[in-house]
Formats: structure tokens, C-alpha cells, sequence
């Protein structure tokens, strides 16, 4: 199921009655880049049964929320090759009327086994994107795995300290590579990193395997979406001038064990930045 962006509904009750993903109170312009906002489901760790964070609370929370598209992390949906245990993670998400568009974090390393699973899980689940890790000597072995999965892999920065830390790191990195290989721009650790996501949007165009879409105040501060430094009206414009199709995830790391009307308050700030396009 493939949702696009409108402009009615876009919080809880809305979507819940609709299950699609919509943005603000009338439809987009014919003109307007369609988007797909969902949530990185890292956001919803905080929900916990017992020991482990629970796939099935965090999805009644995004149901509830009204998002319908996720990547997901391994700490929801652990990589398996057991048919039964990924046609029970197909009812939890049908149930829930959420689909995964992209997964991770994972890491690849040269030569490991472990690289092929993240896309086998990938193609027997209908994800579209990995957000990946990747060993500096690992890339050969990542484009043998992109090119025949057709499975698209993007290089997540991590802040400060990160081997991928910069854009000119990553650029350089992928620039001898398949063209499924790519970048998945998280904008909250870019801008820790005192990066600007906008010049990652277009430095990566046509090459952007998925956004974590958090803002940084003072290249210290997780906060809310629009209390930090990131332009989210200008990486949306930027993005549907590339007709960019791709998954933008919202990601919160704040308030972990609770993080709904934050997470509402995020959303409410990104109609806004579509309802100025």
C-alpha cells in the first residue's frame, strides 16, 4: 500500500477513519510533490513488555497516531527467515494498517552472511530501503547486494565521532557504487554534526534511501520538530523539487517511555511545512 500525502486529517482521527496518510485541511495542488511521512519505529522503543520494547503497543500508538508507514528497527521487527514468524509480522501490520517501507539500522561487513539476510528479510517483507552501516571494505560486497535485489541501501550518519559522520564523507564513499547505494539523511544528527540536511538533500538527490526527519538545537538538543535549528520547510520544498518518492520518517528520541503528543506535536509541525509549499 502506497500513501500520499494530502492536506485533511493528517493527526490521529483523522487518518484513523481514512488509512492514509494525509497532511492539513484540503487536498495538495495537482502540482505539489506527493510525500510519504511515517515514523522511524526506534521512536516507539519506550513501549516495553517486560524486558523488550513491544511491536504490538507500538503499533497501536502509531495507529493512533494516524501513521501508516514505518521504518522499522530491529529491536521491533527482528531479521528472520522463518515464514511463519514473517507472516505474523504481516498480520500486526495489517492489522494495524501500517506498512514497512524501509528497515534499520543494520551494519555490513565484508564477506559476512549476515549482509544477504538483511535482504532476503527485506524482499520477503516488501521493503523498499536499508538504512545500513557499512564497513569501508564492505562495499563491493553491497553492490552485488543492491544490484540484485534491486533493494535500495542508504548510509545512515550518526552524529559526531561517526565514520560517516559528514556529507562529503558519505558522498565520497558511494561515489564509485551502484546507484542503490546511497544516503539515508538523518537530519538531526547532521545538524550535530553542524551539517546542513538541505545541501545532504541535493549533495544525495536521486540517491536518498529514506529520512530521519528530528531536529538539534544548538547541535546539542534533541527537541521537538520546529523548536530546533532544521529548515523543515525548506527540506520539504527541496525534496519536491527533486520529486522525491521516498520514505520521510519522523524520528523523536526524546520522552522515550511516553513520547506520543510529542510525537503529535512533530507531526503538527510538519503540516505546516507542507500546508507553505
Amino acid at each position: 500500500m502506497t500513501t500520499t500525502l494530502s492536506r485533511r486529517g493528517f493527526l490521529a482521527g483523522g487518518l484513523a477513519a481514512a488509512g492514509a496518510l494525509a497532511v492539513g485541511r484540503h487536498a495538495l495542488a495537482a502540482s505539489a510533490a506527493p510525500f510519504r511521512l511515517g515514523l522511524q519505529s526506534y521512536s516507539l522503543r519506550g513501549y516495553r513488555e517486560g524486558d523488550k520494547s513491544s511491536v504490538e503497543k507500538a503499533l497501536a500508538v502509531s495507529h493512533k497516531l494516524g501513521v501508516r508507514n514505518w521504518e522499522a528497527y530491529p529491536g521491533h521487527l527482528p531479521v528472520t527467515a522463518d515464514e511463519a514468524a514473517i507472516a505474523g509480522y504481516k498480520k500486526l501490520l495489517g492489522d494495524a494498517e501500517v506498512q514497512v517501507v524501509g528497515y534499520g539500522v543494520v551494519p555490513i561487513k565484508k564477506g559476512s552472511p549476515e549482509n544477504r539476510k538483511y535482504f532476503d528479510f527485506a524482499k520477503a517483507m516488501g521493503i523498499e530501503y536499508l538504512a545500513i552501516d557499512p564497513d569501508p571494505d564492505a562495499f563491493d560486497d553491497l553492490d552485488k547486494l543492491v544490484d540484485e535485489f534491486q533493494i535500495g541501501a542508504g548510509i545512515h550518519n550518526h552524529g559526531p565521532g561517526h565514520r560517516y559522520e559528514f556529507i562529503d564523507d558519505i558522498a565520497k564513499a558511494i561515489a564509485h557504487h551502484s546507484r542503490l547505494v546511497g544516503c539515508c539523511i538523518d537530519c538531526g544528527h547532521f545538524l550535530r554534526s553542524r551539517e546542513d540536511p538541505i545541501r545532504a538533500a541535493e549533495v544525495f538527490a536521486g540517491r536518498v534511501f529514506g529520512i530521519h526527519l528530528k531536529d538539534v538545537k544548538d547541535a546539542k538538543h534533541f527537541t521537538i520538530l520546529g523548536q530546533g535549528d532544521l529548515n523543515t520547510p525548506g527540506l520539504f520544498k527541496t525534496l519536491k523539487s527533486q520529486g522525491y518518492k521516498s520514505l520521510v520518517a519522523l524520528e523523536y528520541e526524546e520522552n522515550e517511555q511516553d513520547p506520543a503528543d510529542d510525537i503529535r506535536a512533530c507531526l503538527e509541525e510538519v503540516q505546516k511545512a507542507v500546508d507553505s509549499l
